[in-house]
C-alpha cells in the first residue's frame, strides 16, 4: 500500500477516534493530545498495519494501549493533577521547621 493510499485510509477513518478519546479521558483537553498521538504513532508504524484488515480496530488498539500506557506512567509517579484555574502552589512559601528536640540529644544518648 503506498504512503499516500495509507494516509487517506487513515483520515477518512479518524472521525470516530474522537468520542472514544473523550470517552477515554473524559477530559476534551486530553482527548485531543490522546487523538493527536494516536495518529502520529499510526503514521510512524505505517509498515505494521496490514492491508485489507480493520483499520478502525487497529486504530482502536493503538489508542488504548497509548492511554492504558499513559495511566500506569502517571499511576508509577503518582503525581496528583489539580485542574482548578486557580494553579496554586502546594505549601507556597512555607518554611522548613526546625526540631530542637534532636539537637538538645547528646552524643552519648544518640
Amino acid at each position: 500500500m503506498a504512503s499516500l493510499e495509507f494516509n487517506q485510509l487513515l483520515v477518512s477513518n479518524a472521525d470516530f477516534l474522537k468520542p472514544f478519546a473523550i470517552n477515554l479521558t473524559k477530559d476534551t483537553e486530553s482527548a485531543k493530545d490522546l487523538f493527536q498521538e494516536t495518529l502520529y504513532k499510526a503514521l510512524a508504524n505505517e509498515e505494521k498495519y496490514n492491508v485489507g484488515t480493520n483499520i478502525k480496530a487497529w486504530l482502536f488498539t493503538i489508542m488504548r494501549n497509548i492511554f492504558i500506557n499513559d495511566y500506569r506512567r502517571r499511576a508509577k509517579q503518582q503525581t496528583i493533577f489539580d485542574n482548578t484555574p486557580n494553579d496554586q502552589l502546594l505549601n507556597f512559601k512555607q518554611g522548613a521547621i526546625s526540631n530542637s528536640a534532636e539537637t538538645n540529644l547528646s552524643l552519648k544518648e544518640i
